[in-house]
């Protein structure tokens, strides 16, 4: 499949309200898309680092400017027939695994346009539908949260994640466990603290959590191996999961009993999908989070998630959620599962910018040919 064209964005998203989390807020959602064209077929890629270097070293504008500098000049002309051949073009850069992601996607969906399958298929799935959870940010009073929580409870989702940072922490979550004493709940500290907080997630093993998402630092493995041996609630790792090796190493350290594997941060679908078979055979549990990509980015998390060792609820969104207009169409939308909870079903066929929406979110473009 030769790489004939491709096609760069850097669009800015906004969201119906702001996203608040540990290292402060998005009023926007910065991406990278990517169109990839081979012959008369295209697909198209996205990944989501936001705005600033918060989440991740990586940003939307320098995650931009390296696809459009490097990685994709790296695969024009060249006849891509696997995404292990096109991260194999771009291993010799090193990180920046958002970058690289827009691409690999891009690639992925140009693959089953040719191949005239479903994503999920291809990547090696055997269901077509899976439960999702639902998340919930800072707040600006622990009441602005219950109520919304109790709608989600009701709606059936079958667990629920909480934002958890220095100021809103301990009386949030009690707050929110007694008011829904048996609910699944897990916590997500975005790197918010350090091993010298050790005695408060000692305290955290009386709310009988799921998870503890990513408590300590974004690049650690070691500190976050001392800390779960001191604690009886599991620790997921997510930013700290970059890499198939990183990915190795923490299970071979135990650095956590949970692995959260979203595209954009471990570099694309290839990478996902071998990390995913690592855990699998390791025995550890996944499941699929988000960035609060468009729905073009999201339906290719949602392919992902039909993967068999993804048995946590995922981190995906109705578009709705967010955005009062979607970047793409058709739009994400929940629906009933089999068991009655909020799932998502994998896309027969993947969802495409709309022209007019897309000029109007551009920051800047760049289209290269080979």
């Amino acid at each position: 499949m030769r790489i004939d064209r491709i096609e760069l964005y850097h669009v800015a998203m906004p969201l119906i309200s702001p996203w608040r989390t540990a290292y402060g807020e998005d009023a926007a959602i910065h991406s990278v898309l990517c169109r990839m064209v081979s012959g008369s077929t295209d697909g198209w890629g996205e990944a989501a680092p936001f705005a600033a270097p918060c989440y991740s070293p990586e940003w939307a504008g320098g995650a931009y400017a390296v696809a459009c500098d490097w990685f994709a000049p790296a695969l024009l002309g060249k006849d891509i027939t696997s995404g292990k051949q096109l991260q194999a073009a771009l291993s010799i850069y090193k990180g920046n695994p958002f970058a690289k992601s827009a691409l690999d996607t891009a690639w992925w969906s140009l693959h089953c346009r040719r191949e005239k399958r479903p994503l999920h298929e291809l990547l090696g799935a055997t269901r077509s539908e899976v439960a999702v959870g639902a998340d919930f940010g800072v707040m600006d009073r622990i009441e602005d949260l219950l109520e919304p929580i109790g709608r989600a409870v009701e709606a059936g989702f079958p667990r629920i994640k909480l934002k958890f940072r220095p100021g809103w922490d301990l009386p949030m979550l009690t707050a929110v466990r007694e008011r829904f004493p048996e609910q699944t709940i897990h916590i997500d500290c975005n790197s918010g603290y350090r091993l010298s907080d050790a005695a408060l997630f000692e305290q955290l093993d009386e709310f009988h959590l799921a998870m503890i998402e990513q408590p300590l630092q974004h690049d650690d493995l070691h500190d976050h191996a001392k800390l779960q041996r001191r604690i009886e609630t599991s620790l997921c790792l997510d930013e700290s999961i970059v890499s198939l090796d990183r990915a190795r190493q923490a299970l071979e350290l135990g650095s956590c009993r949970y692995v959260n594997i979203k595209p954009g941060r471990v570099g694309g679908l290839t990478n996902a999908v071998a990390i995913h078979n690592l855990c699998r055979d390791a025995g550890t549990p996944c499941w699929v989070g988000g960035m609060l990509e468009s729905a073009l980015g999201a339906a290719h998390c949602v392919a992902l998630a039909m993967l068999d060792n993804f048995t946590y609820p995922a981190d995906i969104f109705p578009s709705s959620r967010f955005y009062h207009e979607d970047l793409a169409d058709p739009p994400l939308e929940l629906h009933r599962g089999a068991d009655g909870s909020p799932s998502v079903t994998a896309p027969a066929t993947l969802p495409t910018p709309v022209p007019d929406r897309l000029k109007s979110l551009t920051l800047e473009e760049t289209v290269l040919r080979s």
